[in-house]
């Protein structure tokens, strides 16, 4: 929120039309009209330092205004200079240990963390909160802002450790200082809760976003924006672990609040559209998906400008849809734009410019570009090492999807110690029940499926399997996979008799979980029926393997990788019942997709 100017306008012209450009930025910037709230914003830091002086303590609050609306238009190397002279202006007239000078260095904090500068807005958040406790005493509700603030610093640089006990501490000074019920408590335990869903703490978590949204609506009213954002919160969650049908009635109030609270075309608006495409995306929906995330675009660019990191961040949805159903050449021009938002706007070396990278490198490796997805994923686990620590999990991720490439190339060699430093990396960093671990131990398992050695996959597969039960719950998608995996140790060690109940349990999943004509139906169609074929079930393979076919034409086009995989399956069915012209029609089909 834009500050108040600390100054009562003393009645003449120019400072009446000093406060009427300050509340004219102010109604702006309220409405989400940020463009258009800067303009007044820089005329009245004209005004102001025409009436006051460049360096008088009531031009610094202006500053401060101008700074926050050129962070939150991207314009980050702008507020920079902003932010410093109004922390200068406030050392020099306040004195170093004002609360306001602690304002003013959490400010820069904000920004050197929002270009991912994390070494630099340590120790200003440090010493914010120093001067919060020394002045105003360890038990103040600023003193709980600074708490979360290094929190969330700590918390965004995998140090999950030193975070918890910030968020505790902040948490229970404001329930004491202002009750139980404040709003300002609501949003720390919305802050505890994240940092439990991060950490795969899911359980815990659930009952702090339940109560946070308990309080907003009991003190905000039902129809808040911030009561939209806590029903985002835990429709994420429910999410996370496959509560999809719980999430979606939340997500849509969410968004309801939202577009008439603040009306159609404000920023907020455009991060509850991604959400409900996010979560109709994660269940197959990508029809339906697809016009949120265009208009979410569409809301972003023209509130933020076409350059803002909030712009890459809504093309690398849109992008994440079309590569998700095989539309690839639409896709890549949508990853390499939100690729150079990111490093215009963050610089090269910035987190968010790696997860670019890292999308574009799958693109170029779902297409079979293997020599051009190296070097961005390369450079995009150098980013993060060099950024988060090399123990973080996002480095983890990074190098998951550089072992992947090496896996499917072949490079089994290259890709094991890989996914084995993925793997510790994520142990010691979420502890060893966390999702992330499930899916890093079926990474290295997958492995050892590839190169034969089906002794040391089968424990890995069984560990994650137990892994994702117990966190996420016996229905998950999650659970799916890992018992498609488990049984397809089974299978490939002629366990037939083991695989198949497995196999059938993990279509079951699927089909309650993301509806019957999701694509991971279709893959688990066809396991099933792979088993049928391999045991000379052919009666029963072939209409399982038909009904894959035709979700994947449905889903993804019928010019998907996916779909040829499907025509090949068949085919191969055909073959073994003898029925060879139907079996060269299907294969001429999939090689000609596969020449595409």
């Amino acid at each position: 929120m834009l500050a108040l100017l600390l100054w009562s306008p003393p009645g003449l012209s120019q400072s009446d039309a000093l406060g009427s450009a300050h509340g004219r930025a102010l109604e702006l910037y309220e409405q989400g009209r940020y463009e258009e709230a800067v303009t007044f914003a820089e005329k009245a830091l004209v005004l102001g330092e025409q009436e006051f002086g460049v360096d008088h303590p009531n031009t610094a609050p202006l500053l401060n205004d101008l700074g926050l609306l050129y962070k939150t238009t991207g314009r980050y190397a702008e507020a920079e200079p902003l932010y410093e002279r109004a922390l200068a202006i406030g050392e020099a007239a306040l004195g170093p240990d004002h609360p306001d000078v602690a304002r003013g260095l959490n400010n820069l904090a904000e920004l050197y963390r929002a270009t991912g500068r994390y070494a630099e807005a340590e120790p200003l958040y440090e010493r914010a909160l120093t001067i919060a406790e020394a002045t105003l005493g360890p038990d103040h509700p600023d003193v709980a802002t600074r708490l979360n603030n290094l929190a969330r610093l700590y918390r965004a640089t995998g140090r999950y450790a030193e975070a918890e006990p910030l968020y505790e501490r902040a948490l229970a000074i404001l329930e004491t200082a202002l009750g139980p019920d404040h709003p300002n408590v609501a949003t720390g335990l919305n802050n505890l809760a994240m940092l439990y869903k991060a950490t795969g703490r899911y359980a815990e978590a659930e009952p702090l976003y339940q109560r946070a949204l308990e309080i907003g609506e009991a003190t905000l009213g039902p129809f808040h924006p911030a009561v939209a954002n806590r029903l985002n919160n835990l429709a994420l969650l429910y999410k996370a672990t496959g509560r999809y049908a719980e999430a979606a009635p939340l997500f849509e109030r969410a968004l309801a609040i939202d577009e008439a609270a603040l009306g159609p075309d404000h920023p907020d608006v455009s991060r509850g559209l991604n959400n409900l495409a996010e979560l109709y995306r994660a269940t197959g929906r990508y029809a339906e998906a697809e016009p949120l995330y265009e208009r979410a675009l569409a809301i972003i660019e023209a509130a933020l400008g076409p350059d803002h990191p909030n712009v890459s961040a809504s093309l690398n949805n849109l992008a994440l849809l079309y590569r998700a159903t095989g539309r690839y050449a639409e896709a890549e021009p949508l990853f390499e734009r939100a690729l150079a938002i990111g490093e215009a706007a963050l610089g090269p070396d910035h987190p968010g410019v790696a997860i670019r990278l890292n999308n574009l490198a799958l693109l170029y490796r779902a297409t079979g570009r293997y020599a051009e997805a190296e070097p961005l994923l390369e450079r995009a686990l150098a980013i993060l090492e060099s950024a988060l620590g090399a123990d973080h999990p996002d480095v983890a991720a990074s190098l998951n999807s550089l072992a992947l490439l090496y896996r499917a190339t072949g490079r089994y060699a290259e890709a094991g110690p890989l996914l084995e430093r993925s793997l510790a990396i994520r142990e010691a960093a979420l502890g060893p029940d966390h999702p992330d671990v499930s899916e890093g131990l079926n990474n290295l398992a997958v492995l050892h499926l590839a190169t034969g050695r089906y002794a040391e996959a089968e424990p890995l597969f069984e560990r994650a399997l137990a892994i994702d039960e117990a966190t996420l719950g016996p229905d998950h998608p999650n659970v799916s996979r890992g018992l498609n995996n488990l049984a397809e140790i089974y299978s490939a060690t002629g366990r037939y008799a083991e695989a198949e109940p497995l196999f059938e349990r993990a279509l079951a999943i699927g089909e309650a979980a993301l509806g019957p004509d999701h694509p991971g139906v279709a893959r688990g169609l066809n396991n099933l029926a792979s088993l049928y074929q391999a045991t000379g079930r052919y009666a029963e393979a072939e209409p399982l393997f038909e009904r894959a076919l035709e979700i994947l034409e449905a889903a993804l086009g019928t010019d998907h990788p996916d779909v040829a995989v499907g025509l090949s399956n068949l085919a191969s069915l055909y073959r073994a019942t003898g029925r060879h012209a139907e079996a060269e029609e299907m294969e001429a089909r999939a090689k000609a997709i596969r020449a595409e």
